[in-house]
């Protein structure tokens, strides 16, 4: 799928609205030096499903947790509570290529069509996503996180 075939179900709702609009919660981040307890810890006191791992120093987004994939490596044993993010199978990194996928970047100025077409694969090359990450132009800083069920708020929310 290419960006100009995406058609949004809810284009008539956002008229011109941004990420911005949906007002994110800041997002919660973690070092690649945290533990996998840390990390759950976290996410249990925020009732997040997903947190960013930031660089300690340059706080550059350099990857994310997600919740229930880390308590099933837990429950196994393939990570441990003490385990560090960053040395551990615990995080998934993000890179400019991941797994032939090109990183998108997402904004606070993207457009929620554009954000509605990177949930439902049509931006990713097919792969539907459950969050945004959403950060600056040069993805130097994390600004919050968006979900789908933020975007499906907005549009109840909004008039028609």
């Amino acid at each position: 799928m290419s960006e100009t075939a995406f058609v949004s179900q809810w284009s008539d709702r956002y008229r011109g609205a941004t990420v911005e609009d949906l007002d994110p919660p800041a997002a919660l981040s973690l070092t690649p030096s945290d533990t996998a307890g840390q990390a759950v810890n976290a996410a249990f006191e925020r009732d997040f499903t997903h947190l960013t791992v930031v660089d300690g120093t340059t706080k550059a987004l350099l990857g994310y947790v997600s919740m229930p994939q880390l308590q099933k490596l837990l429950a196994s044993g393939q990570v441990a509570p003490t385990d560090t993010l960053g040395s551990s199978a615990a995080m998934t990194r993000f890179g400019f290529q991941r797994q032939g996928r090109a990183y998108r970047v997402i904004t606070m100025q993207t457009p929620l069509e554009q954000l509605e077409g990177f949930f439902e694969g049509a931006l990713t090359r097919g792969q539907k996503q459950q969050f945004a990450v959403i950060t600056d132009e040069r993805r130097r800083f994390v600004l919050g996180v968006a979900t789908k069920a933020d975007l499906e708020e907005f549009v109840k929310r909004r008039p028609a």
